[in-house]
């Protein structure tokens, strides 16, 4: 069967991401949470979560800043914070997705310095946006996805530029494209979809 990582970005947020946990739950599916730092330290029963029911979580920064406009002293601080964090939430640090996949002279020089991997994400289908109604997200998963596709979605947002209540339509996106792509597909998270990219 065809493999496929679906993603998530910028939580974890307690209205969404317990709502998304549960679908993934209900389906058995695996996936990768790339989390905002910051907020998994405010939420540390939903990477707790996360990782009890076999789900990866991995980084996308301390507060979600664009790394354009950030220093190597700043970087420094969100590597150094980011990864204390995480290890302090008995997570593992391996992997790593820059907000916006943006990246400045400084992300591979502290990617190398903590042992992190970068991945951004195949396909993307703009969750996040004000007219991506449930029903667009859907079709658009089923439209772009691939064998061996990273899918990236978003269980939080609204104070990085995503729509109010975005994530609730994602939510419902899956709920109507995962008994489909049940059919096609077998769900893995990043890190065993491509373990040695």
């Amino acid at each position: 069967m065809k493999q496929l990582a679906i993603t998530f970005d910028d939580g974890p947020d307690p209205r969404y991401t317990g709502l998304l946990l549960d679908l993934l739950k209900e389906h058995h599916i695996p996936a990768t949470f790339f989390v905002v730092a910051s907020n998994a330290e405010s939420n540390p029963d939903l990477i707790r979560r996360m990782l009890a029911e076999h789900h990866q979580v991995a980084m996308h920064s301390y507060n979600h800043r664009h790394a354009w406009f950030s220093s190597y002293h700043y970087m420094k601080k969100d590597f150094q914070y980011s990864c204390d964090i995480m290890r302090s939430l008995g997570c593992r640090p391996d992997t790593y997705r820059p907000p916006w996949g943006a990246r400045n002279p400084f992300t591979g020089y502290f990617l190398k310095q903590y042992g992190l991997r970068l991945v951004l994400w195949d396909v993307m289908v703009q969750d996040w946006q004000a007219k991506a109604t449930a029903q667009r997200t859907s079709d658009r998963i089923l439209a772009r996805v691939f064998d061996g596709a990273v899918l990236c979605l978003h269980d939080a947002g609204e104070k990085t530029g995503g729509s109010c209540g975005a994530p609730l339509r994602t939510i419902e996106a899956l709920r109507m494209a995962l008994p489909e792509l049940k059919q096609e597909y077998v769900f893995k998270t990043v890190e065993e979809l491509k373990p040695n990219e």
